[in-house]
């Protein structure tokens, strides 16, 4: 893939998100594929820690389970799940393989297959220093200043409007950070809590993105996107990491995500 050309620059620039269409080739989507089945197969999640991921604020606070499971999951490599697919008692409802929403946060870093995509070359680019509810990533990666996180989004299959593609806000990404997720002083409860308030946003303003299998979505940390619910009978695989611009930028102590000394952020240029 070449280097994004001036005018793809100027797009991103203007609208806070750009796709780079044909990323990863047939075959790097089938290895990633291959390897989450892997992954998913092997997985031993304690009932305590069948956590539901959700962007809701509300639901976020009050999440059932092992927390410590969700904000210690920086450095490891766990599993996190879709509303609705447990009883009362931790027990899968449906086939675990249709279960998972999220597997994070650092297969970029132990598991080889998405190590390899991650350092690619091709992803260091010199240019560019269920239903998701409309959000930030900001909210949750903190920078100081701001303006310094970018999202790399890869569809391993393609994501259409029935099965859920993004949808961002043109532009939206100039007018700053309405609310932030912080961890609280050590011993408080809850352990994590919300500053500021999320904005009603118009939902005429969202433009859908549908991209293929192996398309890259790059996002800025400021532009509000969203998904909706997948109403097809086909799967809608993404990896998604983000970049922090290291040199003048502080990663906020207050982000429920934090390096740690087993796994420090590791620089993408090495």
């Amino acid at each position: 893939m070449a280097c994004p050309s001036p005018s793809q620059l100027q797009k991103f620039q203007e609208d806070g998100f750009l796709v780079l269409e044909g990323f990863l080739s047939a075959d790097e989507c089938a290895a990633m594929q291959q390897r989450i089945g892997e992954l998913v197969a092997d997985m031993d999640v304690p009932v305590r820690c069948r956590i539901e991921f959700s962007t809701q604020a509300d639901e976020q606070l009050r999440t059932k389970g092992n927390k410590d499971y969700f904000l210690s999951s920086g450095d490891k490599i766990r599993f996190f799940f879709e509303k609705g697919v447990f009883d009362n008692k931790g027990n899968f409802l449906v086939p675990p393989e249709k279960s998972v929403n999220k597997i994070g946060h650092a297969l970029h870093a132990y598991d080889p297959v998405f190590r390899s995509v991650t350092y690619s070359p091709k992803v260091q680019q010199p240019h560019f220093g269920g239903e998701v509810t409309p959000h930030q990533d900001s909210t949750f990666l903190h920078t100081e200043p701001l303006g310094r996180l970018l999202g790399i989004w890869i569809a391993v299959e393609d994501a259409t409007l029935e099965n859920g593609c993004l949808w961002f806000i043109p532009g939206s990404h100039t007018g700053g950070v309405s609310r932030r997720l912080v961890r609280t002083p050590a011993g408080s409860k809850p352990d994590i809590s919300f500053l500021g308030s999320e904005p009603v946003w118009d939902a005429s303003l969202f433009v859908p993105t549908p991209v293929r299998r192996g398309d890259l979505v790059l996002i800025h940390g400021e532009v509000v996107h969203k998904s909706e619910q997948n109403l097809s009978d086909h799967s809608r695989h993404a990896y998604t990491f983000h970049l922090m611009e290291s040199l003048g930028t502080v990663w906020s102590p207050e982000n429920w995500l934090q390096p740690t000394a087993e796994l420090p952020f590791p620089p993408l240029y090495t």
